[in-house]
């Protein structure tokens, strides 16, 4: 009786054993699958199919792919392999390799693809086989009068989409020779370049300044928003009048200096007006006084009325022309390399121009 239970007892536990065994083996077989598949089972005689190989495995497992020469079996050659593409998956744990192979086959007939054999770390693990179907093309030998012979040469018409380039080409080519022509004229003909200036005649103090005052007083945005700006715009207009007028450098002067020069040829009382004019212009720009509205005013009519009393009239009757002097310039340095560099540019352009002016006759005749 023991020994027959201690026989039943290693029966189970050799079964246990081989259960386990199996479990553990079933996951390692089950981590690389390789499949096959093509695209087209059929195919006529010089056409191709794409043969589709598919491996999926583990990240960490090494893989040598078949190596295939130009033919897969007798009567179907290997075209072209592409290159193996790998796709990541399941957070890079598994890999899926893919390898395309592209077939063509020249005689009809049933052909058995054996299966693709891999190798990955170390062991082989194989495809399933597939079968292609070659056809050839169906002729018709018992009535050969049906086969025609080679056409005739047929002409075809020119048109506009043949010779645009041609003709754009050639006249681009056309101006660009023109072009550097005209530059290496220039650039041998160094004659001097002869400008006629026209110099307008030129107004007399008092209407420049009267001019510039009546600009000042069509702004009245200046008046109410910056005195400052506005003063410094009437006092410039009454510095270059004054220097103009009376022939000394008022513009660089302070507002004492310029009353002093102008005390010396004329009376107190009649720059009176223009001395307050001075004192309320500096206050404004160096002291930020804000004159009223009627001061401003005011100061612009003072600024008139001086003008007006010491301006110089003209002759009404005497009309003056505009005056024109001729200047002669020689053609610089920088102007010869500059017509230098114009020569080349325009005749490289223009011989690549030629070139394909050239090219076109040839594709569209020969």
């Amino acid at each position: 009786m023991k020994c027959s239970l201690l026989y039943y007892s290693r029966q189970m536990l050799k079964t246990v054993c081989a259960v386990a065994l199996f479990m553990a083996t079933v996951p390692a077989q089950a981590q690389v699958t390789v499949s096959a598949s093509i695209d087209s089972t059929q195919i006529l005689v010089g056409e191709q199919a794409k043969l589709h190989l598919e491996i999926s495995m583990d990240a960490n497992q090494k893989l040598r792919l078949p190596i295939l020469n130009d033919t897969l079996v007798t009567g179907v050659e290997i075209v072209d392999i592409a290159t193996p593409d790998t796709q990541m998956l399941n957070d890079d744990k598994r890999w899926l390799i893919t390898q395309d192979y592209t077939l063509t086959s020249f005689d009809s007939a049933f052909y058995y693809l054996p299966p693709l054999e891999v190798m990955v770390n170390d062991q082989k693990y194989r495809s399933e086989s597939l079968a292609l179907k070659v056809y050839s093309f169906p002729v018709d030998t018992l009535h050969p009068d049906q086969f025609y012979g080679p056409k005739p040469i047929q002409e075809v018409p020119i048109t506009w989409n043949d010779v645009s380039t041609m003709v754009y080409a050639l006249i681009l080519m056309l101006l660009l020779g023109a072009a550097a022509i005209f530059f290496v004229i220039r650039f041998y003909n160094n004659k001097p370049i002869i400008k006629i200036i026209k110099i307008e005649p030129k107004l007399p103090p008092h209407q420049v300044a009267m001019k510039r005052i009546e600009e000042i007083k069509a702004d009245k945005n200046v008046q109410r928003e910056d005195p400052k700006l506005y003063y410094t715009e009437l006092t410039d207009v009454l510095r270059s009048y004054i220097e103009e007028r009376f022939g000394f450098k008022a513009l660089e002067m302070t507002s004492s200096e310029i009353i002093e020069h102008l005390l010396e040829q004329k009376d107190k009382e009649s720059i009176k007006d223009l001395k307050n004019l001075f004192e309320v212009a500096d206050l404004v720009k160096f002291a930020k006084h804000s004159p009223l509205m009627n001061e401003n005013d005011m100061n612009l009519v003072n600024a008139v009325d001086f003008i007006n009393e010491t301006k110089v009239e003209e002759d009404p009757n005497a009309k003056k022309e505009p005056t024109e002097i001729k200047v002669e310039e020689k053609r610089s340095k920088q102007g010869r390399i500059a017509l230098m560099c114009s020569i080349g540019v325009t005749s490289v352009a223009a011989i690549f121009a030629l070139y394909v002016v050239i090219r076109e006759l040839i594709n569209l005749f020969f």
